[in-house]
């Protein structure tokens, strides 16, 4: 098991090096839309099994949306749900003898931080306008824009460090076990595992529905934010 902090590349395309994080997402990727367009070629009224599963799906993550966001969760739900969906067979993926997840790895805790950064401020100026989006920055006061911007950073920075950190440590907890008693001993670890993977996805969905959310009510009058909560119930 190598460091999560180095990188060898597997093979090269051109000049761009093409490392196993990369390859572990472009399979999650592949395995993700075989699976969509399965299970959605035949959508239908009296729905399959199935369907009634993906149905299901979708309507957790929009009533998460709408509890989270107080808003309409069908602008953002394929955001959300992408988000959650990766990052849970991501982590699950370490499950696989011989697979480390990409989300141990630094590289892609940060890129999924920074499309929440970048999702943030494009719902905020959607909803607000970019000036009203901007305004936001010196509420209460205009003392407190340097404190506000260095929020923003500081939360992007907190969705790194909390996810590579709790799936790395559980990736080299399980490698030490598995190296120093064998291969049947590590199995309830890897059940808790198991677990830890599907807490953390979901505290990284529903901490973007808070970072969106909060993005998209700054400045909002209370009577407008209650009817829009309204029409979303």
């Amino acid at each position: 098991m190598t460091s999560p902090l180095t990188l060898d590349a597997v093979f090269h395309i051109g000049p761009v090096p093409i490392t196993e994080p990369v390859l572990v997402t472009w399979a999650i990727m592949v395995v993700l839309s075989l699976v969509a367009h399965l299970m959605t070629r035949r959508l239908s009224l009296h729905p399959s099994r199935s369907q009634a599963a993906l149905e299901a799906m979708v309507s957790a993550v929009d009533s998460q949306i709408a509890d989270t966001m107080q808003a309409d969760p069908a602008p953002y739900r394929a955001l959300i749900g992408t988000i959650l969906i990766y990052v849970l067979l991501a982590n699950w993926s370490s499950l696989i003898p011989g697979v480390e997840p990409p989300t141990a790895h630094l590289e892609t805790d940060a890129a999924l931080a920074v499309i929440v950064f970048c999702a943030t401020i494009f719902y905020g100026v959607r909803s607000l306008g970019a000036a009203g989006y901007l305004k936001t920055f010196a509420e209460p006061s205009w003392v407190m824009i340097p404190l506000n911007l260095v929020e923003q950073i500081t939360r992007t920075f907190s969705l790194i460090v909390r996810l590579f950190g709790n799936i790395m440590s559980g990736v080299f907890v399980i490698g030490i076990i598995l190296s120093l008693a064998g291969f049947l001993v590590p199995i309830p670890l890897m059940a808790l595992d198991l677990l830890t993977g599907a807490v953390q996805a979901y505290i990284f969905a529903v901490l973007a529905c808070v970072f969106i959310g909060a993005a998209i009510s700054e400045g909002r009058p209370p009577r407008r934010a209650e009817a829009e909560q309204q029409e979303t119930r």
